[in-house]
């Protein structure tokens, strides 16, 4: 699709990557540009239109698609990492993590699909993750909705083509946002991963790989899991 001339909407736009997003989505030529946060005040881009949005609240995400009614491009980046186990993690923490990262994203899909399809068609951003595809200890939460929101992605892209809408995962390792701010390892600069994000949008990709260490684990998963050493970095 073309980004010029487009509606776009971001989730969790208030900081790290959907702050990125939204930026860019301006500097691309995007007409407006609905910046959302579930508290609007913390959302500081200029140019964009603040909307409060909570993903996990089926009321406020019905509320902003009818606000957001012109949106032909939808960027699910709102996330959250609890850093739990799964077999002696806070289960309530990891019902977080999976009410955000996956039935959130399922809520925006589900309310704003007729809205792209009345507007001819658009295109749909689930920012996922590296751990869709691996795990690492202490994560296994984030992990299990990482995975969750990729075979929601797939699903969606099938169920959407034919009304037109390009349903894009866009795949990550680590990046110096908020949610990574602890971790001293290697980062991808946010706005390198906005930047390739978009570019796939353009180009009509249906998955965008960030980063060499995020290919490497795609490619991983043909082979046997035994024969893999666990992964210590998002």
């Amino acid at each position: 699709m073309d980004i010029t001339g487009s509606t776009a909407l971001i989730t969790g736009a208030n900081r790290g990557l959907g702050r990125h997003f939204a930026l860019q989505l301006l500097e691309r030529g995007a007409t407006r540009v609905y910046a959302t946060a579930r508290d609007p005040s913390t959302i500081d881009v200029p140019g964009a239109e603040v909307l409060a949005l909570d993903i996990t609240d089926a009321d406020s995400v019905a509320a902003a698609a009818r606000v957001a009614s012109d949106v032909t491009l939808l960027v699910n980046n709102a996330g959250v990492s609890r850093y739990q186990d799964l077999v002696t993690g806070d289960l309530d923490a990891i019902r977080a993590e999976m009410e955000v990262n996956a039935f959130g994203p399922l809520r925006m899909l589900r309310a704003f699909a007729p809205v792209l399809g009345a507007n001819g068609g658009g295109a749909i951003v689930n920012v996922n993750s590296r751990m869709s595809w691996t795990s690492h200890p202490g994560a296994g939460g984030y992990g299990m909705s990482k995975a969750a929101a990729w075979s929601l992605t797939n699903s969606a892209r099938m169920e959407l083509a034919e009304q037109g809408t390009l349903v894009t995962g866009l795949y990550l390792s680590s990046t110096d946002t908020d949610m990574m701010a602890g971790w001293d390892v290697p980062k991808n600069d946010p706005a390198d991963v906005v930047r390739a994000a978009l570019d796939g949008v353009q180009r009509g990709a249906v998955e965008v790989i960030a980063d060499d260490d995020t290919a490497v684990s795609k490619a991983e998963l043909s082979r046997d899991p035994a024969e893999l050493e666990v992964h210590r970095s998002f």
